[in-house]
């Protein structure tokens, strides 16, 4: 006979954070794609780690990390260096594997979404 367990508090935290994630993402994208950014792939994994989104931009192709939090400042504390050379890694494998030119200029953009679900866009990450 089942057994109906309610789920813990923890899971339905974690429920959450996922749906508002995803839902972050679906605006980010919606936005690239209202400045004329197509988005080409969505959640791209290799063996290096994952892309939010890929968008194809002004002759380059843009790798998108999306952070939502209640404040932008504290969406930009989530984003670790060890992360951030992840995406860069998986960007690489993906101009290597999915690009037609592997001299394809890229970008790493990091989109914030705070509570109210406002977007802003920090351009151009890099390593160092």
């Amino acid at each position: 006979m089942p057994v109906d367990v309610a789920p813990s508090e923890r899971q339905i935290t974690g429920q959450r954070a996922y749906r508002d994630g995803l839902a972050a993402e679906d605006a980010v994208a919606d936005h690239y794609a209202s400045l004329g950014f197509p988005v080409l792939a969505r959640r791209w994994r290799d063996q290096g780690g994952e892309i939010d989104i890929v968008c194809q931009g002004d002759g380059e192709l843009l790798f998108v990390e999306v952070k939502k939090a209640d404040r932008f400042d504290w969406a930009a504390e989530r984003l670790s260096f060890a992360q951030l050379e992840r995406i860069a890694l998986a960007a690489e494998e993906y101009i290597g594997t999915v690009a037609p030119d592997p001299l394809t200029p890229m970008r790493i953009d990091l989109a914030k979404v705070d509570a109210r679900g406002r977007i802003e866009i920090e351009q151009g990450l890099t390593l160092y």
